[in-house]
This record gives C-alpha cells, sequence and structure tokens, in this order.
C-alpha cells in the first residue's frame, strides 16, 4: 500500500512542481536565455537557462506571470493560461507603437528613436497590403521616392534626386550594384519580386561607412523571408494568386516553410506573366495625343514586318509586356547555441523585354508613323545569388555579435536592336560575376550598451565580359529564314575584358550621453582598383587600348538625435560619401537620339557631403507621429556626360551612322536639397492614415543648369479601416508640373523629348516641349479574411482612368486597374 501511495505522490507532484515554461524568439524559433520571469509583486523571480527554460511551478495558477528581455518586448500572461499555449512563449524584438526596429542603418538591430538619419520601412505587412507588380512599383509607395520607366518591365528608384548607380542595392546584406551599374536609369530593382520580400528598409542620404561606394542618395535593403525553427516538426505551405486588368497580369507565387528544431527550409517560386499596358483615357493635362501609340513595330518573337503596324486603339499601349520568375531557397542552421548558419540561393530570370521608349522613337515629330527602330529589346535579364551568411554570438570583450557573408552574383544582360529599313541586327551580350566577402561586427563597451563599438570590411571583386557581333537576316517571303551574313558591331563594354576591386575597412562608435541624447560617429576607408583592355579598334580608336585605376577615399558621418521629451526627437547629421567610376564610366558605348557615348579613361571620383536636420512629434500616447525632414548636399567633382571629342572629331560612327560624341566627365560643384514631410498613426482603434510630401531641387554652380533626376514635388495620402476581418483603404497620390526650364538637357537623362510637344518647329527644345504635366490618381483597395488561413484582397487603382506619365519614363502610367488578389496558407 505505501508503494502506491508513494507512486501517487511521485506522479502528483510532477503535475505539480515540473512545470518548465519554454521561451523562444518568435522569428527565428530559436531558444532565447537569460529571460527574467516574475510576478506583479516581484517576490518570484526566475532566469531561463542555456536551453530558454525555466521551471514556473512557484507561480499561483492566478498570478500574472512577467516574462522580460532587453532585447524583445515585455509579455505578461495568467500562469492558468500556459497550458493552452502548451507552456511555449514567442518573444517578439522590441517595438514601441510608431518606433520599427530597422538594421540597415548600423548592420544590426536598432531602435528608430537612437537613428539620426532618414529613414522608410516596409513591413511585410505592408508589402501584403500594397499588393504591388514588381519592386520597383512596391518602392514607389516610399515617402521620398520616385520611380522611373523606360518601359513597363523597369522601374529606376530615385532618391534626393540621384538613381540608378548614385543609389545602393543590397540584397540580404550583400550589394546588388556591380561594375556596369550606368548613369543613367535602371531596372535591376524588379528582379526580386515582391512576394519573397519579407521587409525593405531604405536609408536616406550617403551612408557611406557602412555601405562605401554608390550611396550618394541613399541605401535601398531587401530582406527576403527566411525560414524559423520549430520544436514539433512542421511543415507549412503558401498559395497566392493575382490578376490584374490594366495589363491581364497573372501572378503565382508558391512557397513552403519546413521547420524542425535543428534546421529549417523555405522554398518560394513566383511567375508573373504582364500582358500589353493599357494607359488611362481622362487626359486632364489638356494634351490629346501625347504617350497614344499611333504605330508600332511587329517585329517581336522572331517575326518580320517590313513596315510599322497602325495601333487600332492608340491607348494600348503595343510592346510592354513580359514575363518574369523568381525562385528563392533559404536554409537556416543554428550550428550551436551562439552560432547561426544561412545558405541563400536566388534566381531570377525574364523573358525578351521591349524597350518602349526606344520603340517609339521617332525619326520626324510630325511624322507618327517614322519610328525608328523594328527591334530594340533586351534579352532575359539573369540574377543569381548564392550566400552564406554566418551570424555569431561568442560574447567576447572584442566581439559580442558579428555577421560575415560569403557571396557569389551572376548577371547577365543583352541589347538587340535593329532599325527600319534594314536587316542588320546587332547583338551585345554582357556577362558580370561577382564575389564578395563582409563582416560587420559590434561589441557594447558598457554593459547597458549605452556606448558600442562596430567595425567591418569589405571586399567585391567584379570580372566582365562584353561580347558583341551582328547579322544580316534573311527574309524570304517575308519571313525570317536565316541569317545571310556577319558583321562587326562595336561593344558596349572593354571587348577584351575588364575587372574591378573595390576593398573597403569602417570603424563606427555609438553613444548614449544621457537618457535624452544619442551621438554616432564612423569613419571609412575604400579603395578601388579598375583593370580593362580593348581589343577591336574598328570603330573606336582609342589613345590607350589597356587602362588601370586606382581609387581611394575616406569618408565619415557624424549624428545626433536629441529627444528633449518622450514626444520630441530631434536628428540631424554631417555625412560624406563618394563614387568612384566603374566600368560603366570609363568604358560605356552606346547610342541615344543621335549622341553616342563613348569611353573616357579620365574619369575621377565625385564626392558628396551631406547635412540633414529631422525633427519628429508625437501624439495621443506616440500613436501618431508628424515628421520633417530637410537636407543639403553638395557634390564634388560631379559626373556628367556631356560633348566630347576624341582623336579631333565630335563626330562617331555607331551601327552605320554618325552621331554626336558624348562621354562621361567631370565637372565642379553641384548641389540637391529638399524634403519630406509625413505624418503616420491611429486616428482611432479602426481608423489609420498615413502621408508624405517630397520636394526636391538640384542645380549646378559651375554651369548654373538644373541636375538630372530632380524630380518635381510629389505625395500621397492614405486613410485606412481595420475590424475584425475587413480592412478598407483609399489612397491619392499627386505630382505637381515639372517645367521644361528646369529640365537638364545636356545629359538627356530627363527625357524632355518624351514629354508634349508644344511647337514642333521652334529651334530650341525649351520651346518645343511643355514639360511633365501635374497628375491626381485616386484609388481603393480592401481586403477580407475568410478564414485564418484564407483571405481575398482587391485593389482599384487610378480610380478616374487619369492618363499622366512619371517624369522622365518613357511608357504611359497604368490606367484604371482593377487587381484581384487570394492568398491561402496550408
Amino acid at each position: 500500500m505505501k508503494y502506491i501511495v508513494l507512486v501517487f505522490v511521485v506522479f502528483f507532484s510532477s503535475l505539480t512542481f515540473a512545470q518548465e515554461i519554454k521561451v523562444l524568439d518568435k522569428k527565428t524559433g530559436k531558444k532565447v536565455n537569460n529571460v527574467t520571469i516574475y510576478n506583479k509583486d516581484k517576490t518570484i523571480s526566475l532566469t531561463t537557462n542555456d536551453y530558454g527554460l525555466a521551471d514556473v511551478s512557484s507561480f499561483k495558477d492566478d498570478e500574472i506571470i512577467l516574462i522580460s528581455h532587453l532585447s524583445y518586448s515585455i509579455r505578461s500572461i495568467k500562469k492558468s493560461n500556459l497550458k493552452k499555449q502548451n507552456f511555449t512563449i514567442y518573444l517578439t524584438k522590441q517595438s514601441e507603437e510608431l518606433d520599427e526596429i530597422v538594421i540597415s542603418v548600423f548592420k544590426r538591430e536598432e531602435k528608430t528613436k537612437r537613428i539620426a538619419e532618414q529613414i522608410a520601412v516596409l513591413t511585410s505587412k505592408d508589402i501584403q497590403k500594397i499588393s504591388a507588380q514588381t519592386s520597383a512599383d512596391l518602392l514607389a509607395t516610399i515617402p521620398g521616392i520616385k520611380v522611373q520607366k523606360s518601359q513597363f518591365g523597369g522601374g529606376s528608384p530615385v532618391i534626393r534626386g540621384m538613381e540608378s548607380n548614385r543609389v545602393l542595392l543590397v540584397v540580404d546584406g550583400v550589394r546588388m550594384n556591380n561594375a556596369i551599374y550606368r548613369k543613367g536609369h535602371l531596372q535591376s530593382s524588379i528582379t526580386i519580386a515582391p512576394n519573397l520580400l519579407d521587409k525593405t528598409e531604405v536609408v536616406f542620404g550617403p551612408s557611406s561607412v557602412i555601405y562605401g561606394s554608390d550611396a550618394l542618395g541613399g541605401v535601398i535593403h531587401y530582406y527576403t523571408k527566411t525560414p524559423k525553427l520549430s520544436e514539433e516538426d512542421k511543415v507549412s505551405s503558401q498559395f497566392f494568386s493575382r490578376f490584374s486588368t490594366v495589363n491581364q497580369e497573372i501572378t503565382t507565387n508558391v512557397s513552403a516553410e519546413v521547420s524542425f528544431s535543428n534546421w529549417a527550409s523555405f522554398t518560394s517560386i513566383s511567375y508573373s506573366d504582364f500582358g500589353d499596358l493599357k494607359a488611362g483615357k481622362n487626359r486632364n493635362h489638356g494634351f490629346s495625343d501625347w504617350g497614344k501609340v499611333f504605330y508600332y513595330s511587329e517585329n517581336v518573337n522572331g517575326n518580320y514586318n517590313e513596315n510599322p503596324t497602325k495601333n487600332e486603339n492608340p491607348n494600348f499601349l503595343r510592346n510592354t509586356g513580359y514575363n518574369q520568375t523568381d525562385v528563392l531557397q533559404k536554409f537556416f542552421v543554428p550550428l550551436s547555441k551562439n552560432t547561426d548558419l544561412k545558405i541563400n540561393l536566388q534566381y531570377s530570370t525574364s523573358s525578351d523585354i521591349q524597350r518602349f521608349d526606344r520603340l517609339t522613337e521617332l525619326k520626324s515629330l510630325t511624322d507618327a508613323s517614322s519610328l525608328k527602330f523594328a527591334e530594340w529589346y533586351y534579352g532575359p535579364q539573369k540574377r543569381l545569388l548564392i550566400s552564406s551568411q554566418l551570424d555569431i554570438n561568442p560574447s567576447k570583450n572584442w566581439l559580442e555579435r558579428g555577421t560575415l557573408i560569403v557571396a557569389y552574383q551572376n548577371l547577365q544582360e543583352s541589347r538587340i536592336q535593329r532599325k527600319f529599313g534594314s536587316l542588320d541586327r546587332s547583338y551585345r551580350e554582357e556577362n558580370v560575376d561577382v564575389f564578395s566577402v563582409n563582416g560587420d561586427f559590434s561589441v557594447p563597451l558598457t554593459e547597458d550598451e549605452t556606448r558600442t563599438l562596430s567595425y567591418g570590411f569589405e571586399f567585391a571583386y567584379n570580372e566582365v565580359s562584353s561580347n558583341s557581333y551582328g547579322k544580316t537576316l534573311n527574309i524570304v517571303n517575308g519571313e525570317i529564314n536565316g541569317f545571310s551574313n556577319d558583321f562587326k558591331v562595336e561593344s558596349r563594354y572593354p571587348d577584351g575584358g575588364s575587372e574591378y576591386l573595390s576593398s573597403a575597412f569602417y570603424v563606427d562608435y555609438r553613444q548614449d550621453i544621457n537618457s535624452k541624447s544619442t551621438l554616432n560617429s564612423g569613419i571609412r576607408f575604400t579603395n578601388t582598383n579598375l583593370h580593362a583592355i580593348w581589343i577591336d579598334q574598328t570603330f573606336i580608336q582609342l589613345p590607350q587600348t589597356e587602362i588601370s585605376s586606382n581609387n581611394s577615399a575616406v569618408t565619415a558621418t557624424l549624428g545626433y538625435v536629441y529627444k528633449p521629451s518622450r514626444n520630441w526627437q530631434l536628428n540631424s547629421v554631417l555625412s560624406s560619401g563618394f563614387r568612384s567610376p566603374n566600368i560603366d564610366d570609363v568604358g560605356r558605348v552606346r547610342e541615344k537620339s543621335g549622341e553616342v557615348t563613348v569611353p573616357n579613361i579620365d574619369v575621377k571620383p565625385e564626392f558628396a557631403y551631406n547635412a540633414e536636420i529631422g525633427i519628429q512629434k508625437y501624439f495621443n500616447h506616440r500613436k501618431f507621429r508628424l515628421g520633417a525632414n530637410v537636407f543639403y548636399t553638395l557634390l564634388d567633382n560631379y559626373i556628367i556626360r556631356d560633348h566630347f571629342t576624341m582623336n579631333g572629331s565630335d563626330q562617331v560612327l555607331f551601327d552605320g551612322e554618325y552621331g554626336n560624341a558624348v562621354a562621361n566627365q567631370n565637372r565642379g560643384n553641384a548641389y540637391i536639397t529638399g524634403y519630406t514631410i509625413s505624418y503616420l498613426g491611429k486616428l482611432s482603434n479602426t481608423f489609420n492614415t498615413s502621408g508624405f510630401i517630397t520636394y526636391t531641387k538640384g542645380r549646378t554652380y559651375d554651369t548654373e543648369e538644373p541636375m538630372s533626376s530632380i524630380p518635381p514635388l510629389f505625395g500621397q495620402f492614405e486613410i485606412n479601416y481595420t475590424k475584425d476581418k475587413i480592412e478598407v483603404g483609399a489612397a491619392l497620390r499627386f505630382n505637381s508640373k515639372k517645367d521644361i526650364a528646369d529640365f537638364n538637357f545636356t545629359e538627356g537623362i530627363d527625357n524632355h523629348d518624351l514629354t508634349p510637344v508644344v511647337d514642333a518647329n521652334a529651334t530650341t527644345d525649351k520651346d518645343i516641349y511643355f514639360g511633365t504635366p501635374s497628375w491626381i490618381t485616386f484609388g481603393v483597395n480592401g481586403r477580407y479574411s475568410v478564414t485564418q488561413n484564407f483571405s481575398v484582397q482587391a485593389r482599384l487603382d487610378n480610380l478616374l482612368d487619369e492618363h499622366y506619365i512619371e517624369f522622365a519614363s518613357g511608357v504611359s502610367s497604368p490606367g484604371r486597374n482593377l487587381s484581384l488578389s487570394f492568398v491561402a496558407n496550408f
């Protein structure tokens, strides 16, 4: 009998006393140690062990338990409710209403209230709500960012009046900018599908201390989705599908996550098929024919037509459709308690992408049928990324935590073109291999982390090959039947190959001077080496056929945050940045509008010196935030494309025709200044609102002309309603007029010749063209959660079907568009 009693006591004791709580990181699923668990009276206090476990049997069943950790938000739960959660608690990183946690500024998690730089964050919830067709469209919703498009399969973000190779793109800690990122417009931002993104962070202004060359306007950092661990073996999947009426878009995304206690995997495949675009019909700008396509080329997909074809519906923009496939594979493996390994595989490819603005280029402004090009398209744009990321937390005196990333990227792009009246088709193909390694480390100098030292390095080696050739079409019975001849074509970049190596080291120091102020300072040294060889001198004879250049720069930043009260924050930043000339700057050859860009091996780095002030005011218990940022950037030795003389001549032969020679060159000083005013917050428990206005101005001091890529005043306002399973919202977007006098005519980047024509017989461009008209659009959106695992979403953009074209763009923006999305989780 006594043995039965003993067994009963032991069994009862195990139920009563062996009550272990398990604390996990909600994002990664990893165990969290050193978590403090206590009651309100603080009479009981426990700490989780190395396995994230703690025995909570000493708490009463009706007692409220508080769970606290320095890096996480405090959780409170009634002990009796722990059983419903299997005695498992998930902690999330700290956030305080409108104070997001960001990584990109310092490459480590930091709250916005300690950051002086202007930043913007799109969370996974934002990305889902916006439901953008491309990542470029996603960026266009961020306060302070304007996006230019030369064709629908593109999108070049402009930050503070700078774009392309003056803006740094980063994905999962790896810089996307390579040795052939050009001055002008880029479409690289679309090579990551929005469905693969977990969030996007933008840092405005020169952040060269952390990121080095190219970040003059700012940094756009894409973070793709990452799998998380699970104590119980788990497999989950998601199916996403969207249809849009404006271009018959069909996007499908399938993802699967496999989670175990010691490793996890995430796989995602996204495919988008975009048809030709419909422009808006309502022309409140007053130009009845602007942006219409009266004639188009049918020479696509292997077809041949000797003459342009009349477009029966000029608002239907022929040759804008394309398709794209994106694949993401990630593995997450915790090697030890303090070391995590992430393997990242990304691949993106597209169909041929028609260069819409070149296919609508006219030989004569008065003849809509005088198309210049029968063919002008990009071949499939391919991007491959393979990276391994090692996150370490050794908690040593010289290193508490850090990240080491080793990556390989391969980029392939090509350009194919042929003019009407000619059977000669030219091909230019580029291949870029990028090998990189970068490390970012930090150590707190005090136990309360009020003083932190960060340091790091980055090496990136680019190898560029450029191939070109020409084929003469053989036409039989009006169809292409192979080729009848081969001919030489000038390559876009040095045909003997080129190399570009960047090496950098930085140190960053942050200190909380007191409870109201934080000071951040940093310094970075960067060195770049360029080597290029030209072989074929048939068309362009260079003074040197083999060049090498070496450039170095020291850049610095000083940021100060002052919080006079909980509801006020004042920021100030002094920073410098630079951009070292890459292969595209010194070695590109191309033609546009009768001007031929030729190599200039004497281009030197350009520098930026930036000052900015920011202010934020919080209302309604920090549920509403009003902010403003003002900046002034001085560009020294800035690079501009201007008229050039080569071998005593200002004329260059390109693809059978002579054009005016232009080249990238250094000039004196220029400035860009502007401001962004924004607000964000809750009006009530169900209503929230946001909005912004951005103004930018830029001019050169030496020539007193406008800088390129300066958008007109633009902004957006929206309001949203959320209750239970329903989300409803409305948005207004607007753009003011950009007068033709504010365009830069020297470089041609602003595409003034694509604005409305007011007098085709005038003698100067300022008298021929109007500039960019103002516009305003309205849109509504809604989302309904049918069940916990299934939701539907609808958007109706450009409700009034307004016709408009974004500044410097070569294609009209979408007209009225109904988008329907479905999300199912399994």
